[in-house]
């Protein structure tokens, strides 16, 4: 479902100086008691599609990042972590798919989802003010970091959620392993200037793979050098800049020496961007990644290729995917949560 615009595309960088704050009304729209629905129709919920794993991790993510979060986000967050435990089995691994009717609709596995809940854990256990919550995440997190995924996104997601529980528990040693096991994984950049990447294809959240080794360069032993995740992120961040914006990789991907397409755009693409350059900012103290930052904050307010924005300030919500013709319209979890988290990086540079 998409919309056409007819607004002149602003000029770059303009708007995200003044991004408004994150809201966390479409989030508890799509919300219930037992955890976060995946997918909505405009801002309706499509409550047949049930919930996952995925999406409720990020949920996680999001709230235990507010510095001042009311009431009502702890309670929510509350009821996420109850998700993740409930989706965990005894060995660490997670189920992903829940029904409506409350019934699991996958067997415990090691997939993205695995990677997404630690992540969302790691970050509870670093950050949540409140104790019963770090506690029962750390309790999670822990069981789960003694597994190991094949795939690297997965693992990507896992250290990125190592490291916030290094935050906390600098002694975490399973934490330090994960980490040093996700960075192994991605692998080092390619040695070929023109595709410094570790595969032979983007494919989606493309900038976590970068973030994790930039991340991991900091570990006393088993890290990989900085300048591998940082030439990563370099060229990510030069062949998704076009005059000036944010263009990101689109859902279809981008193999090495084939035809890039430019939609449809994912926002989840944008606030992985927008994290690595924020963890490259803060590792290197190199001011000139907020320029990444920005974009990704101004992809969501029109600085983008359509010049059009990518939520919508009535319900909160963020829209599907940037397509040729404007916005998908849809405001489902995952769209919403890249758009919540990204706005949360406005805040340091306000």
């Amino acid at each position: 479902m998409t919309a056409t615009t007819g607004h002149p595309r602003p000029r770059v960088g303009e708007r995200w100086a003044t991004a408004p704050a994150p809201s966390f009304a479409h989030l508890s729209r799509l919300s219930d008691d037992t955890g976060l629905f995946e997918h909505a129709r405009h801002a309706i919920v499509r409550r047949e599609h049930g919930y996952c794993t995925d999406d409720v991790a990020r949920g996680l993510v999001v709230l235990s990042r507010e510095p001042e979060p009311s009431a009502e986000m702890i309670r929510l967050a509350e009821r996420y972590l109850a998700f993740l435990t409930h989706a965990q089995d005894a060995g660490g691994a997670f189920h992903n798919r829940l029904g409506y009717d409350r019934r699991w609709a996958d067997e415990p596995g090691l997939g993205d989802w695995w990677g997404r809940a630690l992540w969302g854990l790691g970050t509870a256990v670093a950050r949540s003010p409140a104790a019963w919550i770090r506690e029962e995440a750390l309790v999670a997190f822990s069981r789960g970091a003694a597994r190991r995924s094949p795939a690297p996104h997965a693992m990507a997601f896992a250290g990125l959620g190592a490291v916030e529980v290094l935050r906390r528990h600098p002694g975490h040693a399973a934490a330090a392993t994960l980490l040093a096991a996700a960075a192994t994984t991605v692998g080092p950049p390619d040695p070929d200037p023109r595709w410094p990447w570790p595969r032979q294809q983007l494919t989606y959240a493309n900038a976590a793979l970068a973030e994790v080794v930039i991340a991991a360069s900091q570990l006393r032993h088993g890290g990989p050098p900085l300048d591998d995740g940082l030439r990563m992120l370099a060229w990510l961040r030069d062949v998704q800049s076009r005059d000036g914006r944010l263009s990101v990789v689109p859902a279809k991907g981008w193999r090495h020496g084939a035809v890039r397409l430019h939609h449809d755009q994912q926002p989840i693409e944008v606030a992985a961007f927008a994290d690595a350059c924020a963890t490259a900012a803060a590792v290197t103290g190199d001011l000139g990644w907020e320029t990444g930052v920005r974009q990704a904050i101004g992809w969501f307010l029109g600085d983008n290729d359509i010049g059009t924005p990518m939520w919508d300030p009535e319900t909160g919500g963020g829209y599907d995917g940037l397509t040729p013709h404007g916005p998908n319209l849809n405001q489902g979890a995952e769209s919403t949560l890249a758009l919540i988290a990204t706005l949360q990086h406005a805040r340091r540079w306000s």
